[in-house]
């Protein structure tokens, strides 16, 4: 036997290649040595009386969900119920109080049970404070019972003659002058 029989052999690596195949081969000869591939987590889900897992085809928190019942879980974490079926009642205005009524009157806030509607001429401020009354039962069904507790009818915006730094108290306005 010759000296160089007795010497240990010295190991080769093996040529390195850019497609990630010798990456695979080294990962895979790593798991063959530890006894095979790392173990997961086991899912956590539905459980017996006596503790152990239930694997099954019943639906849970990971599964996809439809987007309306993720929306309604946002919209009831938030408490926006009442926001959003305030603004379906401002969107559907016309639909709830009538048409005439709905071409001279807006719904300008909501907070707090007051619902607060501007008209457009203080004839139609007059009628709708006769009428609310039977608006607000109309809301009350549409958004549950006690939810618009007042109607607060506002005339409409009218230009103020109060100009400059003094005017005349209890003033008539410019009356006419306009000529």
């Amino acid at each position: 036997m010759s000296s160089d029989d007795d010497a240990p052999e010295e190991a080769v690596e093996p040529e390195r290649r850019d497609d990630g195949l010798d990456l695979a081969k080294a990962f895979t000869r790593a798991n063959a040595r530890s006894g095979g591939p790392a173990r997961r987590k086991p899912r956590t889900g539905p459980r017996r009386a006596t503790g152990s897992r239930v694997s099954g085809s019943h639906p849970d928190e990971r599964d996809p969900q439809l987007l309306d019942a993720t929306l309604g879980r946002l919209v009831r974490d938030h408490g926006w119920e009442l926001d959003l079926r305030m603004q379906g009642v401002f969107g559907r205005w016309a639909e709830l109080v009538g048409d005439e009524v709905a071409a001279h009157c807006t719904p300008e806030t909501f907070a707090d049970g007051k619902l607060v509607v501007r008209t457009d001429s203080t004839a139609w401020a007059t009628q709708l404070k006769l009428l609310a009354p039977t608006v607000v039962r109309r809301l009350n069904e549409q958004l549950g019972h006690g939810t618009v507790a007042l109607i607060d009818v506002l005339g409409p915006n009218l230009p103020t003659w109060k100009k400059g730094p003094r005017s005349a108290r209890d003033g008539r306005g410019p009356r006419d002058t306009y000529g």
